[in-house]
């Protein structure tokens, strides 16, 4: 079993580089999903629809202020941010991405985006190109190394990851204002917080929970605990670390009831605002006798009302229709 396990991930590993990298071997897109009942979150048999593929490496997912559809990152050889509106056309958001990952919309309108350029990683201003600025580059005088997601909140202030922690710079703060708040997750992800904004969410790829924290008046971070447990396939101890990474948790969203969704290995796994499991939405499957999962990286809420669930990942964009909604003010 544990061996078909890794030849199943190694082939979709494979899948994935190609249609990130925009191999020359064009893959078929894959087959589109249905989605279980999930009371409250998606009815039984809700097509899970395939927007576009292939796209390169997409990621960083967040819905436009107005709606109308979504912006992304794809980060291969392109570098863009590119835009997905309600019928499924794509354009050119930002002509030049920075090697953005994850992204979130201030109260001002600023795109602000964690940015990976070769020895110069920064969480910055990424639109409009009036705005476009650094906010922060360093911590402690050390550069970041493999800033990946964030968050921005009501007030704007902004809790961004890296290989060595979760880190918060206040509203408004110069670059030295900026705190690490987490510093004992051996490998975080994504951060989303929860609706009142009084408790933060952050994954961890190497653990079997999804973690919360408790946010101070300052924006620190205190009572850690063990939230939600990962459902997703695990391969431990593998030699080759794709494969070791082994749940896949990445990004997260939350709805206007609390509830947090996060995207690992499975697809979409929905936990209740208490931790409960609530299930899982499968995302997409490859061909082929093995049907193998499509893995997503991020996702967001979007649409007039908010019920329109998007992810990234695998080298295409999904999206399913929810009986649940996502927070109307957030803007992530």
């Amino acid at each position: 079993m544990k061996r078909l396990v890794f030849v199943l991930l190694a082939l979709l590993l494979s899948a994935t580089a190609f249609a990130q990298r925009g191999g020359r071997q064009q893959l078929p897109p894959p087959k589109e999903a249905v989605a279980p009942a999930i009371p409250g979150v998606v009815a039984a048999g809700t097509k899970i629809e395939l927007v576009k593929f292939p796209v390169q490496n997409p990621e960083g997912p967040i819905g436009l202020t107005d709606g109308s559809g979504i912006i992304f990152t794809e980060r291969g050889s392109a570098d863009r941010i590119t835009k997905i509106d309600a019928n499924g056309n794509t354009s050119t958001f930002v002509e030049k991405g920075n090697l953005t990952n994850g992204m979130g919309w201030d109260s001002r309108g600023r795109l602000i985006s964690v940015q990976r350029p070769r020895g110069a990683e920064r969480v910055g201003v990424l639109y409009p190109p009036e705005s476009v600025a650094t906010l922060v580059d360093s911590f402690e005088g050390k550069p970041f190394n493999a800033l990946n997601d964030l968050v921005v909140t009501t007030k704007d202030g902004v809790y961004f990851t890296d290989s060595e922690g979760v880190y918060f710079l206040p509203p408004g703060g110069p670059a030295s204002a900026v705190k690490r708040v987490i510093s004992d997750i051996e490998n975080p992800n994504g951060v989303q917080l929860s609706p009142d904004e009084k408790t933060l969410y952050a994954n961890d790829k190497d653990g079997e929970y999804l973690l919360a924290f408790d946010v101070k008046p300052d924006g620190t971070l205190t009572n850690r605990r063990n939230f939600g447990k990962y459902k997703s396939v695990t391969v431990p101890g593998h030699k080759d670390p794709l494969l070791a990474e082994d749940n896949g948790a990445d990004g997260l969203a939350v709805d206007s009831a609390g509830r947090v969704y996060v995207a690992t290995n499975l697809g979409v796994e929905v936990f209740g605002p208490r931790g409960e499991y609530l299930g899982a939405i499968p995302i997409g499957i490859w061909g082929g006798e093995q049907n193998m999962l499509s893995k997503p990286a991020n996702l967001t809420f979007s649409g007039p009302d908010k019920k329109t669930l998007y992810t990234v990942g695998s080298g295409a964009v999904y999206r399913v229709q929810l009986l649940a909604q996502g927070l109307p003010g957030r803007r992530k």
